[in-house]
């Protein structure tokens, strides 16, 4: 049904996402409550709507918008509603009446085409009549572009972004060459800006047309991933993509090759293409890595008497294994330890922290996210941060480009050695940025998990690393006494050398629970989560993470994100609580950072609640609790402590966490993990996902499911291939020393 009317009230926005909820007085009479995605309206404009009635149980009969379109306002009493409103910034109510009584019907003409004579009214100057003129003539150039894109399928919200950028360029911009909009506005992609180019009637061979293929294509592959894809399968989907012939791909390829927009590579006798900015990265990672290996003159003797002496004042003794892992440490400026839970990696670190501040060297400790560095300081007794916070973060020049950091070359970290830890989820654009702030010299320890997941961002900096032979590693494989005694640990292990794990046999840390249906299934994690294993393990349900394979889906994160926040924190009128992009955000919930915000500021609050430490930057994957809502903003305190206020754009990178991927997890440890898992996608559905889902337990995995399924996983060894060239460039620079 179509709705026309005067705007009474805006009821509520959300500027991030544009859904707005309003009052409109109906041109059949009736008063309704509307609710979608709008552009910034104001009180009193005109407006068309399309859609249907629906009864929501929480809010009642409200219009559920479609689409819309803007009206002319040409009347004298909506002309004084609309002034009336503050639409206009100068313009009050007392100053609205007496401008349109003056002019009537024709006061938008005149604030356009002559706004001098607004200064024919009593109380307005020159100066301030073309100062509204300016105001109003913004406000309509804002309304009249989103309305423009609109019939593009052009969000409000990029929309704004879209005018913002370009002003009254953008029909221009939009009608010659839209996939302009694809590098300068975040949020446009290839789909869209084609879908626009379609409209307007540019080529389908067009070479912009082509060439924004190609690079949509390769930063695909990073969003996979990879840093690379192989020539003729970019050709293909290219081709495909576009349903034009592979030899104008090929074409424009060679020219974007000439510019060195993309960059051919050969890869072990195949050709790889790299995107500019992939490329480059991966070259002075190669780079750096290796300036950072230079020779050392330590005495091995020495330092098997000097680790004696650690371990008699300890009160430990080493196995051979991990004196050597040791040893290789100190005497390398670059080296890599890698095992699996339970092999010693804890222990080893700690011995070389000891040996390192026994001869007064600097040591920095760190780790890729909140969770793992306090987790590595747990372990040590020493303080441990996140890279980004360790380099200090930047704002961002743009939307799209890396961010600057205040450690860099020109202003290198102060230390002797740095220790990572859960080096596996370390992708390549921040390795190189932590390689860019050591010098030379400086010895850096890289700790972590060959065998997990590989990181969310694009690369495989660990498994390149090892894989090149070019600097020591040690491979940890023996699970200590200790550590043997958990189920969690002797199953980690039998999963990833792909052997059979008893699921039959209860351990009070690892155990199934068949289910054999989706819903009984998520009955069984509600149950679970809010009930039984808080009881069992005296923590709070935030502390035992649901992980699942899958975003969509009935087991899926988004689904299982709304079933357990009904469950353990359902609506109440004690808590407030905010629409989004992601859904309802109420206080109380479990949240995640979804992506890097370099921006964000933060504070850390001490025990009296007082700010000791404020900085900036919020990333991907750290996970924390609602403490508040307002009107405006949600306020998050993450697990490391940091207090984070968000609202406007902010909003849409926060989701529920009750439920995450197994990918979301890594670098995390968590009392207890429950894994609902029956049938799904073979790629997700691996040896390596399950292994890492285990490891991230601390006390106790619960698997709710199917018994088959688990050993399906066991056995398919199959992997998302991830593209590098790293391993390569490593050895090359080798090879040339």
């Amino acid at each position: 049904m179509t709705l026309k009317g005067l705007i009474d009230h805006i009821i509520f926005r959300n500027p991030e996402n544009t859904y707005t909820v309003l009052s409109l007085n109906a041109d059949d009479g009736g008063d309704y409550i509307c609710v979608g995605q709008l552009p910034e309206l104001d009180k009193g404009e005109s407006i068309s709507l399309e859609g249907e009635l629906k009864d929501n149980p929480k809010y009642g009969v409200q219009f559920s918008i479609s689409s819309f379109s803007i009206l002319p306002i040409d009347d004298e009493k909506s002309i004084l509603k609309y002034l009336s409103s503050g639409a206009v910034k100068g313009v009050g109510p007392g100053l609205a009446k007496r401008i349109t009584q003056k002019f009537k019907e024709d006061t938008f003409r005149i604030m356009e085409e002559e706004p001098e004579r607004l200064s024919e009214i009593k109380g307005i100057s020159m100066r301030k009549a073309i100062e509204i003129a300016g105001a109003f003539e913004a406000r309509a150039g804002s309304r009249q572009a989103i309305s423009f894109l609109s019939q593009y399928d052009i969000s409000p919200g990029i929309g704004q972004k879209i005018y913002e950028r370009y002003k009254d360029q953008i029909y221009n911009i939009v009608r010659t060459n839209p996939y302009k909009l694809i590098d300068d506005i975040e949020g446009v992609g290839f789909i869209s800006a084609d879908r626009i180019a379609s409209s307007v009637g540019i080529s389908a061979d067009s070479e912009y047309r082509i060439r924004s293929a190609v690079i949509y294509l390769l930063a695909e592959t990073a969003r996979s991933g990879s840093m690379c894809m192989e020539e003729r399968e970019l050709v293909n989907k290219a081709s495909e993509l576009l349903g034009l012939d592979e030899v104008l791909i090929e074409n424009q390829m060679d020219s974007l090759s000439i510019e060195r927009k993309i960059i051919r590579e050969n890869i072990e006798e195949r050709i790889f293409v790299y995107s500019e900015h992939a490329y480059y990265a991966e070259a002075e990672t190669a780079r750096l890595l290796s300036d950072l290996d230079v020779p050392d003159h330590t005495v091995i003797n020495d330092l098997y008497d000097d680790i004696g002496d650690i371990e008699r004042k300890k009160g430990i003794s080493l196995e051979d294994a991990q004196r050597e892992a040791v040893i290789c440490a100190i005497s390398n400026t670059v080296s890599v330890i890698t095992g699996g839970p339970g092999t010693g990696k804890t222990t080893i670190t700690n011995l070389i922290i000891s040996y390192f501040r026994s001869k007064g060297l600097d040591i920095t400790l760190a780790a890729p996210t909140g969770r793992a560095a306090k987790r590595m300081a747990e372990a040590t007794g020493y303080e441990a941060q996140t890279i980004h916070r360790l380099l200090g973060s930047r704002a961002l020049t743009d939307g799209r480009s890396d961010p600057g950091f205040e450690h860099d070359a020109d202003n290198p970290l102060e230390t002797d050695a740095l220790i990572l830890d859960e080096m596996s989820m370390v992708d390549i654009y921040v390795f190189r940025s932590l390689l860019r702030a050591l010098v030379p010299g400086t010895r850096l320890i890289l700790v972590g998990d060959a065998d997990q997941l590989p990181s969310v961002g694009p690369g495989a900096v660990l498994k390149d690393i090892i894989s090149s032979g070019c600097f020591q590693v040690v491979r940890l494989k023996k699970i200590y006494r200790q550590s043997a005694a958990s189920a969690i640990v002797r199953n980690a292990h039998a999963v990833i050398e792909g052997r059979h794990i008893d699921l039959e046999n209860k351990s009070e840390d690892f155990f199934l629970i068949k289910r054999n249906e989706a819903e009984k299934i998520i009955q069984g994690l509600i149950y679970l989560t809010g009930t039984r294993l808080p009881e069992h393990l005296s923590c709070s349900p935030l502390d035992i993470q649901v992980m699942t394979p899958m975003r969509k889906g009935m087991l899926g994160v988004e689904n299982l994100n709304i079933r357990l926040q009904e469950a353990l924190n359902p609506p109440d009128s004690r808590k407030k609580e905010m629409g989004t992009v992601n859904g309802v955000l109420r206080a109380g919930d479990k949240v995640m950072q979804i992506k890097n915000n370099y921006d964000l500021e933060w504070d850390l609050t001490g025990n009296r609640g007082m700010a000791t430490e404020s900085g900036k930057g919020v990333f991907n994957g750290d996970i924390g609790k609602i403490l508040s809502v307002s009107s405006e903003a949600v306020y998050v305190r993450f697990d490391d402590g940091r207090e984070a206020r968000y609202k406007g754009e902010a909003l849409s990178e926060l989701e529920l966490a009750y439920a995450i991927t197994i990918h979301k997890s890594q670098g995390s440890e968590y009392q207890a993990v429950i894994l609902p898992l029956l049938a799904g996608p073979k790629m997700l559905m691996n040896r390596n996902l399950l292994y890492t889902a285990i490891t991230r337990a601390k006390k106790m995995v619960c698997i709710l499911g199917s018994p088959q399924t688990v050993e399906d996983m066991i056995q398919n060894e199959t992997e998302e291939k991830r593209y590098t060239g790293l391993k390569q460039r490593l050895q090359e620079i080798s090879t040339m020393e």
